[in-house]
């Protein structure tokens, strides 16, 4: 069975399409720009060269379109129309109507676009995804595989606010938390790498990137996590504040005169790294300051640490205990120097990290000596593939 993984951006599309018989990636690629001057299609074929073809994308209609012509049509070609078995979307917000991947139907999109307004840059998105879709693969079936439902095994303790108990009634204000295909892909692959069932597991993952959350994983299950109401809490990201007294909003909203959509807009793209450091939102250019001396840089890279350190000891004494502690994500894959300067901070839990093994991007790996009573796994998350599964599984039954 073939899949294609789906996951619209307000003006962007990436896709896959995986071989479920053993698992692997036939093609890849993103549509970029979509309804922006300037569109193209950067498409991968499996044994190919990657390609990049300027294209006019007014919509992610004909960015679907675009994406089908390439997977079947021409040099790119790697299958036939009717080979493309189920499409599997990733939609970030479920609420607390799903708490796991469903079959879509008017019903579920229904739904969704409910949810909208606990995600308006995203479930949109992903509606337009799922409608464009529909219309030129009209036989084809299609599942939701939602962001948000791996966390809904989060105690009522752990999500809810200390707020008056209407708000949650009436606009379901509550943590909801995202990255759940990352953090129920890593700590699954982190159970079988230190060899334990993992409903006997105590997993922490870190997804550390441009947008990052850690999850405390107990059991297989989502316990904790730092990402809330919206992905605005928790870490500091590459414009995302994360977490910061509340009193901040209001005071800077009344002695500013700013509007609520002002405030917004810079808690969630002016802030964190590129605000701390003044020169950049990416994590690279931070790195290659950290290098070359750069105090701003250093101080920057010393916060997002203590960040991710106070969140990894507050979820180990959650679950009173930890086996492993996980790094996925963009940063957490390639940056060695912030895996080590972290594990440095954790040796009060056992974390004994081996130097060689920690001088690696992006492959799995145990980084850790043998004698590390807690151990640290860098494993490259895999999102498409968490989809694709839960495609087959569905539309199969």
């Amino acid at each position: 069975m073939n899949v294609l993984v789906v996951n619209c951006g307000s003006s962007s599309l990436k896709y896959q399409l995986l071989n479920m018989e053993n698992e692997q990636v036939i093609a890849k690629g993103i549509c970029e720009r979509i309804g922006i001057d300037g569109s193209f299609i950067k498409h991968t074929t499996e044994g190919q060269d990657s390609v990049k073809v300027m294209v006019d994308f007014p919509n992610h209609k004909v960015a679907i379109a675009k994406v089908l012509s390439m997977l079947t049509e021409g040099s790119t070609a790697c299958c036939k129309p009717e080979e493309i078995s189920a499409v599997g979307h990733r939609v970030v917000h479920g609420g607390e109507k799903f708490n796991k991947s469903v079959v879509i139907t008017p019903e579920v999109e229904e739904a969704i676009k409910e949810c909208s307004a606990l995600a308006p840059l995203h479930n949109p998105a992903n509606i337009t995804g799922i409608d464009a879709c529909r219309e030129l693969m009209p036989s084809v079936p299609m599942v939701a595989v939602f962001d948000t439902a791996f966390h809904q095994t989060m105690p009522k303790h752990a999500y809810m606010y200390a707020i008056p108990q209407e708000y949650y009634n009436k606009y379901g204000i509550r943590k909801y938390g995202f990255h759940g295909t990352s953090h129920k892909y890593v700590s699954q692959r982190a159970a079988e790498m230190i060899g334990k069932p993992l409903e006997e597991t105590k997993i922490i993952v870190c997804h550390l990137g441009n947008g990052a959350s850690i999850c405390a994983v107990n059991g297989g299950k989502s316990v904790e996590t730092t990402m809330g109401f919206t992905p605005l809490a928790g870490l500091i990201m590459g414009t995302r504040c994360g977490d910061m007294d509340p009193a901040v909003v209001t005071f800077l909203m009344e002695k500013e005169g700013l509007s609520a959509s002002e405030m917004n807009d810079i808690m969630n793209k002016k802030s964190g790294v590129a605000a701390l450091s003044g020169l950049s939102s990416d994590f690279r250019e931070i790195e290659d300051g950290v290098v070359a001396g750069d105090e701003a840089c250093r101080f920057t890279m010393d916060a997002y640490q203590h960040r991710v350190v106070e969140y990894i000891g507050a979820y180990a004494a959650a679950m009173n205990g930890v086996d492993a502690i996980c790094f996925a994500g963009g940063l957490g894959e390639n940056n060695a120097v912030m895996r080590e300067e972290i594990a440095n901070m954790l040796t009060w839990l056992g974390v004994e990290i081996d130097p060689e093994k920690n001088k690696c991007r992006g492959v799995e790996r145990d980084l850790t000596k043998e004698s590390s009573k807690v151990k640290m796994l860098l494993i490259p998350t895999n999102e498409e593939l968490v989809i694709a599964r839960d495609t087959v599984e569905l539309v199969s039954k």
